[in-house]
């Protein structure tokens, strides 16, 4: 069994986006440059804004980070997205979520100007990757698809199990699999709530992306011996430590790890994955890679 090191990967990325920034820098070109807007006070939107941040700025990059209060409307937000799509100096917007209930999350992700859109939400850029096309990815699937790649695991002609249906990760990391590409090339099986035997079809995936959110929820019993077990999910989970809690995956670590073959921890594998994966597509952004 091999631990999927996501931390140590990204960590390697990083120190390769650097050195891409770095020799840009040297040529004269411009430096690449993230904005986030932040909507509010959410603490856990507040720690991951903060950093992305810091991802930003060990890599060699601008970052800007705009923070409104939660009585911000919707059309107000809609004006601060505009005049970042207007901003020549910026190549890439995200906008963290959640939004205050009084703001449509939806309508905000398609004023974004997709070329600037680095989370990979805006239906232009889901579109381009379900046909295969050149794309912004979001995070989490290509962080992914990266360790995937980087472990060389073998993809063409499996059977992927995806538990979840998120527009975030299941759906789009399910789509990835099945394009014809490497890694890819798969047959997809994606479950969900509503899935009334996934405990027979996770016996027979080679390898299971467990995205649902629901702690442990992948158990011994449902996978086969030589599985590869991708685990997506961070839950908090009351433990009597001394913050009175622990972070909890999807997958009952202890139990499952010993029937696979490779298998991603909680925490340290897909979560620094997600976030470097952010700094890539900025770097596509700058580079100009995805709209020529």
């Amino acid at each position: 069994m091999t631990i999927l090191d996501g931390k140590a990967t990204a960590e390697t990325l990083k120190k390769e986006i650097a050195q891409t920034v770095q020799q840009w820098k040297k040529e004269g070109k411009k430096t690449p440059h993230l904005a986030a807007i932040l909507v509010g006070c959410d603490g856990a939107s507040e720690t991951y804004v903060n950093s992305k941040e810091r991802d930003c700025h060990e890599v060699g990059m601008q970052s800007t980070v705009i923070r409104l209060p939660d009585t911000t409307t919707e059309a107000e937000l809609l004006q601060k997205v505009n005049d970042i799509n207007r901003d020549a100096d910026i190549d890439g917007l995200i906008v963290q979520l959640p939004l205050p209930k009084h703001i449509n999350e939806q309508k905000i992700i398609e004023a974004i100007d997709p070329k600037k859109d680095v989370d990979g939400f805006h239906p232009l850029n889901v579109g381009r990757m379900v046909a295969g096309l050149p794309s912004y990815i979001s995070a989490t699937p290509d962080g992914i698809m990266e360790l995937l790649a980087r472990y060389h695991i073998e993809t063409a002609g499996k059977h992927v199990v995806v538990i979840g249906r998120s527009n975030i990760v299941g759906r789009p990391v399910a789509n990835l699999l099945s394009l014809k590409a490497n890694p890819g090339n798969c047959t997809v099986t994606l479950c969900h709530s509503q899935t009334s035997n996934i405990k027979a079809l996770c016996l027979q995936a080679d390898i299971i992306i467990a995205a649902l959110g629901k702690p442990e929820f992948l158990t011994a019993d449902m996978v086969r011996e030589g599985a590869v077990v991708i685990d997506v999910g961070i839950t908090r989970v009351k433990a009597a430590t001394k913050n009175g809690f622990r972070l909890a995956g999807d997958v009952n670590f202890n139990e499952v790890a010993p029937r696979c073959s490779y298998i991603t921890p909680v925490p340290g594998g897909i979560g620094p994955m997600t976030r470097v994966s952010l700094l890539k597509n900025t770097l596509k952004a700058a580079a100009k890679e995805v709209f020529a």
